[in-house]
């Protein structure tokens, strides 16, 4: 099997330094830039398996290249982890509103970024080999063996959170779960998101379903459930 490509995206050496070492050590093929349209290009020509993106970039910021990444069909589908200093909860929940799969903040455990970054390569992955999973209702068809879904024919763009959040739900139509239920099965038991980051996730589901979008359920007070 390939090595995991991953290109790493920081204008600070000493960073870049760490986590190449590090990654390598961990087995994975890495890249590293310094800036947001150099992470732009080697996208577009490398197509890595996953972006460890920083957010305070010189010129094109880093939230300017997760935009650009999700507006790509070619790219929407690769998985961006931030790498950052800014971790306020409204920093967090921007960098989710964007897309982002995760988000560690500077000073970091290299053994905790490899973990996190094992996480997201692991649900990506397991994703595509759920085929006995597929969802089929009136409007919506999800299918994990493509991590693709559509609503009324008509494909969707979302990222490997939000598919996972969609299919997790989906897959029992009138189970009402906990935020926390949903943050445990899309990110794992014990992960540091907030109820907040939760909603964000579930209003960008609502809006790219568009007028699908009311299939996904607020139960006051509890959380979410998934009409079928």
């Amino acid at each position: 099997m390939s090595k995991k490509r991953i290109l790493v995206v920081d204008d600070e050496k000493d960073i870049l330094e760490l986590v190449d070492y590090n990654l390598k050590k961990e087995g994975y093929s890495v890249d590293c830039v310094a800036t947001g349209e150099l992470a732009l290009e080697t996208i577009e020509r490398e197509k890595p398996d996953l972006v460890l993106l920083d957010l305070m970039l010189p010129g094109l910021d880093g939230y300017e290249v997760a935009r650009r990444i999700r507006r790509n069909p070619e790219t929407a589908g690769i998985p961006v982890i931030m790498l950052t200093a800014k971790g306020e909860e409204s920093d967090v929940v921007a960098g989710l509103e964007l897309g982002a799969e995760d988000y560690v903040t500077k000073p970091f455990s290299p053994k905790v970024l490899a973990a996190r970054i094992r996480n997201v390569l692991r649900r990506n992955t397991s994703l595509k080999t759920e085929t006995a999973d597929l969802v089929q209702t009136d409007r919506i068809r999800i299918d994990p063996s493509r991590i693709e879904a559509t609503v009324d024919g008509k494909p969707v763009e979302l990222t490997a959170t939000e598919f996972h959040l969609l299919h997790f739900m989906a897959k029992k139509p009138g189970r009402v779960f906990t935020r926390s239920q949903l943050i445990d099965a899309v990110k794992g038991s014990d992960y540091p998101v907030t109820d907040r980051s939760v909603d964000v996730q579930i209003v960008g589901l609502r809006r790219k379903l568009k007028t699908a979008g009311d299939r996904i359920e607020t139960v006051r007070g509890i959380g979410y459930r998934f009409k079928g």
